[in-house]
């Protein structure tokens, strides 16, 4: 029995489902399959079975995740203690929306670890609001950006409100919509799958059908082919404000929009938050943080990111 094996474990718990562990850790299902069954070997139990289109646990595996979670929590804290001791950066691990990855996520991260030069090694990593409950608990990450998901205070999370904004919907100037929303043609980025998200829930109190959504993949180039006629693509208002400007896109006026929204900071609880997330969360309250994720210089795909969180636990 490994930490590896421990943590795939509480993951394919966690989310229910081999395919979603595998996406978090960037690997392939045969690999998370082949983790399970070696745990399962060891332990002479199934763990978890499938039922219908989700994974269950057995009463054994029941009785081993809270275990198993609390083994891999200490297994990243022990790790985080032997960099200390040896005198390397301790890690920051970053969890974000794909919004916030596509246009905050690297000048924030370049300007906090230029504030304390040599002390923290940080990432980022595109996580759904899913994937952050499993992720931050079991100390598989330090810091999340995104929804509120501090609602299961079982979980020890804590989720503090950042930065408050416009949701809006862009298409291209002149741009004749029909009076259904339900009938436009949305643009939106992957972030639309993801319940937690804000164009996730304008798409579902819009009930609007699958066949009138085409994904792409960042809202970058949603934008664009709003812009070249394609229909209506939700938006940050601060962070498509210079297109806007610009004359490529106008707001298109719905029942819905504009729409107010937040970001919020999540972390584990005070007296289990690690040194890096305190820092960090002290950062983000900042004039120059608030400027960055109010009004970002440039963008970056949210393709570019893979966090080393989700490799290290294989490590």
């Amino acid at each position: 029995m490994t930490l590896t094996q421990l943590g795939v474990f509480v993951l394919v718990a966690r989310l229910r489902s081999v395919k979603a562990a595998a996406d978090v850790l960037g690997v392939s299902e045969p690999a998370v399959s082949r983790s399970l069954a070696a745990l399962r070997q060891h332990m002479g139990d199934q763990l978890v079975v499938r039922d219908g289109n989700a994974m269950t646990l057995t009463e054994g595996g029941n009785r081993l995740f809270a275990i198993a979670s609390q083994m891999v929590a200490l297994g990243a804290e022990a790790e985080a203690a032997v960099r200390a001791g040896r005198g390397a950066p301790a890690q920051l691990r970053l969890l974000v929306t794909s919004t916030i990855a596509e246009f905050i996520a690297t000048p924030l991260v370049e300007a906090f670890t230029r504030r304390w030069a040599g002390a923290f090694e940080a990432s980022s990593g595109v996580a759904t609001g899913a994937e952050m409950r499993v992720l931050l608990p079991n100390r598989l990450a330090d810091v999340a950006l995104g929804p509120d998901l501090g609602a299961d205070p079982e979980l020890g999370l804590t989720s503090e409100p950042l930065l408050r904004y416009r949701m809006v919907l862009v298409g291209a100037p002149g741009f004749r919509s029909q009076s259904d929303p339900r009938r436009w043609p949305w643009l939106v980025d992957p972030s639309a799958t993801d319940p937690d998200s804000d164009t996730g829930r304008l798409l579902r109190g819009f009930r609007v059908p699958d066949a009138q959504i085409r994904v792409f993949p960042n809202q970058t180039a949603a934008w664009a082919a709003a812009a070249d006629g394609g229909g209506v693509a939700p938006a940050v208002a601060s962070l498509v404000a210079r297109r806007l400007r610009r004359g490529e896109l106008s707001i298109v006026d719905s029942e819905r929009t504009p729409a107010h929204g937040c970001w919020y900071v999540t972390t584990l609880r005070p007296d289990r938050r690690s040194e890096a997330a305190r820092r960090l969360r002290n950062f983000l309250s900042t004039p120059d943080a608030m400027q960055l994720m109010a009004a970002p210089g440039r963008g970056v795909p949210p393709s570019r990111f893979r966090p080393p969180v989700y490799v290290t636990i294989w490590s």
